[in-house]
């Protein structure tokens, strides 16, 4: 029972430390999609656009490893495989659906999530990320 629970802990303690990898990369993605930097826009100029995109991103990509981890394998390994495989996938699904967001749309998308003045099109940009990281989890779950 105790080694039960050692192994437990210290499975979670990777699964966290990966959840929050990806968590980390997804952060950079959208740095890297917006222009201007992130922790600027958010931070000191309080872009309520990009804290939203960002904030969908990243409930995105932790619900793919939620669903990832909840429907794992009883394989510690495959089941951390496809925590990170599903992650990544995840996230780069999610700048997909930026680009494609981008070139269906008039402006410039970055552009319009870097401005600090609320706007609309930061919504639906959010809410494509996060529809793209659900497409994950039904084909994880």
């Amino acid at each position: 029972m105790v080694q039960d629970l050692v192994t437990g802990a210290w499975q979670s303690v990777v699964f966290g430390i990966a959840g929050i990898c990806l968590m980390a990369i997804g952060f950079v993605v959208v740095d890297l999609l917006t222009p201007g930097r992130l922790r600027e826009l958010i931070w000191h100029q309080r872009s309520s656009n990009a804290a939203l995109l960002l904030a969908a991103n990243q409930l995105g990509i932790a619900l793919i490893v939620f669903t990832a981890i909840f429907t794992s394998y009883e394989d510690f390994g495959k089941g951390l495989a496809s925590t990170v495989i599903f992650g990544v996938l995840g996230i780069g699904l999610m700048a997909l659906a930026f680009l494609a967001l981008d070139w269906l749309t008039p402006g410039r998308l970055g552009d319009m999530i870097a401005e600090v003045e609320p706007h609309p099109a930061a919504k639906v940009t959010a809410a494509t990320h996060f529809g793209a990281a659900l497409i994950v989890c039904a084909c994880i779950a």
